[in-house]
């Protein structure tokens, strides 16, 4: 009898749960959990109309986090000031007790951002495929799932079948190896790789994070990682569990209880990729000769060490780059050949679901701690979990002596869906993970930098070197 066909993590989830293919490479999917928030309305809309029950209420999970405010919350519905923003939340809340969805609302103890919040509550462990309304589930990836985001109509069909079609990804390996230097995060990882493979480097793969650097990262880290996958074009990014997966999620809410265990252990480690398996593509990091990264342009690969400088867009091979480029610096209102460390910038946000962790905020407040912020600066944890336990180390009030702002969890000024936006012309150093024109707000100019980096731009007013503070 041969032996079985080495093969990667991502195939072995896949393999699991195609309930049935159609074509060369398409499968209906089993979902394990989907995840929603307020946006994709139109999907439970869908089912009443269709006269359709949600199949399985248990696995689908609802997260107020896209356009609750983070200040005046003990005012509840009454502290949302837009009339739209205020439908979304109460209609989300609406469709969870209509449908018998678990729903994490503005008064939830648990409530927060949807990408932080299933991790604390190990919602997401290895092998599952988990769907959300939003393409930054590619965060749970840092378990050894697969997660991808959906649209409304796929939504749906996951709500009435708890399955969804989806093509059959290529695979890529992703391998950074080597030591991180001092005040060098996964942020600076991420940004690094996605500067090294393009905005679409990634399209048509899922990728498997391995090698050293990976190995050596924090579950938070980790999550960083996956979440930003997607930024580099990617259908999802994995990274396969090891000892630093099975502690994070013992004991937590949705983890499996001691009778079971050593067999969810047993079968988690099961998923990793075979020996002898082959990917579609691979690339390499070195993950010693990374810098703290700072975005300068409008996409996640314009990015360059703080040591840098703003390239001159006629230097870069790729024609389309090139082009974007020279969009870009006229957006950003910046000149090749600009020092990063002499970009003053007018505020400051650490938040969003990838980076207000509470990992993240201890390394803001190591920064931050002793001295003071010179632009208004803003810091919104991730969920509920969060603020408690930065609040229990007394986090909150190391930012709130240095003068920067402690509000209440919520997606925030990531994509400004709540009102927390950049004001036009406004320069903003950000740890969430888009910088696309207008993202943070109209005519608004985002850098993306790691917590960090961010604090250490509030204290100095520019863009400035981590390690400077450290």
């Amino acid at each position: 009898m041969a032996a079985p066909t080495p093969r990667t993590m991502y195939e072995k989830i896949w393999d699991e749960h195609a309930v049935r293919t159609r074509g060369e490479n398409e499968a209906l999917l089993y979902v394990d959990y989907n995840v929603v928030h307020e946006g994709p309305f139109y999907a439970f809309d869908g089912l009443i109309q269709e006269g359709r029950a949600v199949r399985r209420p248990a696995q689908t999970i609802a997260f107020s986090d896209h356009y609750v405010p983070t200040v005046q919350r003990e005012r509840g519905l009454d502290g949302i000031v837009d009339p739209e923003a205020r439908s979304m939340v109460e209609q989300l809340a609406k469709n969870a007790a209509t449908t018998g969805i678990t729903h994490y609302g503005m008064d939830h103890p648990q409530q927060g951002i949807m990408h932080v919040v299933a991790a604390e509550l190990g919602l997401v462990q290895p092998g599952m495929v988990v769907t959300g309304s939003d393409s930054h589930i590619a965060t749970n990836g840092a378990f050894g799932a697969f997660g991808f985001g959906v649209g409304a109509s796929q939504v749906k069909h996951i709500l009435a079948t708890q399955t969804v079609w989806l093509k059959k990804a290529r695979t890529m390996q992703v391998v950074v190896d080597g030591t991180l230097g001092p005040g060098v995060s996964a942020k600076d990882v991420v940004l690094a790789i996605i500067e090294h493979l393009s905005i679409g480097g990634g399209v048509g793969h899922v990728i498997e994070y391995t090698g050293t650097v990976i190995r050596a990262l924090s579950m938070e880290g980790r999550m960083t990682l996956c979440n930003m996958t997607i930024e580099g074009g990617a259908r999802a990014g994995m990274i396969a569990p090891d000892e630093i997966t099975v502690a994070y999620l013992k004991g937590r809410e949705y983890a499996p209880d001691a009778a079971a265990w050593a067999d969810a252990v047993a079968y988690w480690r099961s998923i990793a990729t075979d020996a002898g398996a082959t990917y579609d593509r691979h690339a390499a990091v070195d993950g010693s000769r990374i810098e703290p990264m700072v975005t300068w342009g409008t996409a996640q690969d314009e990015a360059t060490g703080i040591g840098g400088t703003v390239p001159d867009p006629e230097s870069l091979s790729d024609p389309a780059r090139r082009v974007r480029a020279r969009r870009a610096l006229d957006y950003m209102k910046l000149v090749p050949g600009q020092s990063i460390r002499d970009i003053a910038i007018d505020r400051v946000f650490i938040g969003s679901c990838t980076n207000a962790r509470l990992e993240d905020l201890r390394e803001a407040a190591r920064v931050a701690e002793g001295r003071k912020v010179v632009v208004p600066s803003v810091i919104v944890p991730g969920s509920q979990t969060v603020k408690r336990a930065a609040e229990a180390e007394g986090l909150d009030q190391v930012f709130l002596a240095a003068g920067f702002e402690w509000r209440s969890p919520g997606c925030s000024m990531c994509t400004g869906s709540n009102g927390d936006r950049v004001p036009a012309g406004e320069r903003c150093a950000s740890t969430s993970n888009r910088n696309f024109e207008g993202r943070q707000g109209r005519g608004s100019l985002t850098h993306l930098v790691s917590p960090a980096m961010a604090a250490a731009a509030a204290i100095s007013g520019r863009l400035a070197d981590v390690r400077d503070f450290l």
